[in-house]
């Protein structure tokens, strides 16, 4: 059950990062240049309440540093990649590996 429910997390997250990396190549392609959206500009411009949030819960349970050091840099990165690796950890932490056992026996 909870292997479903990782993979299922994983494949919305890959769903973001397409849409995600198909607005940016939209954007370079029209600006004929190359067009990154960190994932803070993209937050802001859909949720800029959740946004303020979060951030305020951050800083209030985990303190400062945190945010500073931590979640701004990831924040600063593109939002395709951010969740694209979100999209990896949870198919890998969902991920049932095979059995081994009579693989080479004799038939």
């Amino acid at each position: 059950m909870f292997r479903f429910i990782f993979r299922l997390a994983a494949m919305v997250a890959l769903s973001i990062s397409v849409i995600m990396a198909v607005l940016d190549a939209t954007r370079t392609v029209a600006a004929s240049a190359l067009v990154l959206t960190p994932l803070n500009t993209s937050w802001l411009a859909v949720s800029p309440d959740t946004r303020a949030a979060f951030e305020t819960f951050v800083r209030a349970k985990a303190g400062p540093l945190l945010w500073d050091s931590v979640i701004a840099w990831v924040l600063n990165q593109p939002g395709f990649a951010v969740f694209a690796v979100l999209a990896f950890l949870l198919y890998a932490i969902g991920y049932r590996r095979q059995r081994r056992t009579g693989q080479f026996a004799a038939t």
